[in-house]
């Protein structure tokens, strides 16, 4: 669609010179005689740009720039003045004009100026544009969840958004690390910035290293020239770095300089760099296991763990499946050219019951496969791997009253009470023998309401076991 110029001037003549000049360049052109006739347009109509002469009796340009941008803020405007009045001009450009064009002016230049402004302010609003559609792409709406648990979740995440600290956030593979890092770094103020994200497992150690901090050419066999890292690449953005529990003690070192100094040293080079970046951090380790056994420092660890994020594994929202899974079931419907599908209660209650060891990724990646094979319009049971239906016979089930058919949620209720009364309520030991961490104790201990069970020393009120 052709740009929309107004052009504001009082002498007749100039108006009728710029009209014909604007629309042989394909420009949709109106034209008005006074500031306060542009003003009352410029309330009801939209123009990408304004043109106004810098001296008219009743409202000069300036005027007429400062009364638009009361209800425009964003209204683009360029002055045409004398010689004589290029210093009001220059005035004019403080006070938010684009830019400005002296009389007489050559027809070329004045077309360039109006392209050039043009142009930027398309730049600007595509932009604007694209910004809008990350923050969309990468909202907290898409970590699909309506349990108490995911709206606490969402909720804090929202909250640290706004601010500029360093984030760890913990939580089995598949459960959407990556999903709330986006978020967070979407809905900050360094959305506009990049976000740049390695995962520290997929790299060898000398090989991440260079991908972190960027190399001098000749540090190494292959470094044929200089390269940036990627804490380079992120500069003013968000860095993602994902499984960090992977690094080695040497790299870590070098992570922690990175906190504590905003400093970064290229391999093979003697120079320190400074960036600004805000590190986001995920794991699925134990690092408070790790810092104790010596694979973990400690002291980068407290740097990470300012504001920890817990993602709970999808069998402790069971609520969520159902909706994951119709969420799913669209998605790949409609990227597989399928006709819409439904799922029969028979498997839903299936899904639904299953344990997922490996989360949301294992449901997205179950309900793909059924959606590629199935050739009716309903997924049953038999579209699903065979091992969805089977429940784990290595668990043991622990509890005074078993039923004839247990869930996997009273066979772990009951585990958790067996250890906790096992260990005389010690959380730590508990923990270390059920392979969680402590917080994750203290969240399926409040979750089954153990505490009504387990007396001061975490053993059954009345009673032994």
């Amino acid at each position: 669609m052709p740009a929309r110029i107004l052009v504001v001037d009082d002498e007749e003549s100039m108006c009728n010179f710029m009209e014909i000049m604007l629309s042989k360049e394909g420009y949709r052109v109106s034209k008005v005689d006074s500031g306060p006739k542009a003003i009352s347009l410029l309330k009801e109509e939209n123009f990408d740009l304004v043109i106004a002469d810098l001296n008219m009796p009743e409202m000069s340009g300036i005027d007429v720039l400062r009364e638009t941008r009361k209800f425009k803020q964003e209204q683009d405007l360029i002055v045409m003045t004398a010689y004589a009045s290029v210093d009001t001009a220059i005035e004019a450009m403080k006070e938010g004009a684009v830019d400005y064009i002296t009389k007489p002016f050559k027809v070329d230049e004045i077309k360039l100026v109006i392209e050039k402004t043009i142009n930027r302010k398309r730049l600007e609003d595509e932009n604007d544009n694209l910004k809008r559609q990350l923050q969309d792409d990468n909202s907290f709406d898409n970590f699909i969840g309506s349990s108490e648990a995911v709206a606490a979740l969402k909720k804090l995440a929202r909250r640290i958004a706004s601010v500029d600290s360093t984030v760890l956030i913990r939580g089995e593979s598949g459960t959407g690390k990556d999903l709330i890092a986006k978020a967070v770094h979407a809905c900050s103020p360094r959305c506009g910035g990049p976000f740049v994200t390695i995962n520290c497992a997929a790299l060898p150690e000398n090989l991440l290293e260079s991908e972190l901090f960027g190399h001098k050419k000749g540090s190494f066999t292959g470094a044929i020239r200089d390269k940036d890292g990627l804490f380079t690449a992120a500069e003013g953005g968000t860095f993602f770095l994902d499984e960090v529990g992977n690094t080695s003690l040497a790299l870590q070192v070098k992570l922690l300089r990175v906190l504590e100094d905003k400093k970064i040293t290229p391999v093979g080079d003697t120079r320190q760099l400074d960036v600004d970046v805000r590190l986001i951090a995920a794991t699925n380790a134990d690092l408070e296991k790790d810092v104790k056994e010596g694979r973990f420092r400690a002291d980068l660890y407290y740097r990470l763990n300012v504001i920890p994020v817990d993602i709970p594994p999808l069998r402790e929202r069971k609520e969520d499946i159902r909706l994951l899974a119709e969420y799913f079931l669209g998605k790949y419907c409609a990227k597989l050219n399928q006709s819409t599908k439904d799922i029969s209660d028979e498997a839903m209650n299936l899904l639904v019951a299953y344990r997922w060891p490996g989360n949301v990724r294992e449901l997205e990646n179950t309900i793909e496969r059924a959606v590629l094979l199935n050739r009716n319009d309903i997924l049953e049971v038999g579209d699903f791997p065979e091992n969805i239906s089977v429940v784990d016979p290595g668990e043991p089930i622990v509890t005074d009253q078993v039923p004839t058919t247990p869930t996997l949620e009273s066979i772990e209720r009951a585990y958790i009470h067996f250890v906790m009364s096992q260990t005389k309520g010690k959380k730590a030991e508990a923990a270390r023998i059920l392979g969680i961490d402590t917080s994750t104790l203290y969240r399926k201990i409040e979750r089954y309401q153990l505490n009504e069970l387990l007396g001061d020393h975490g053993v059954k009120k009345g009673k032994k076991s």
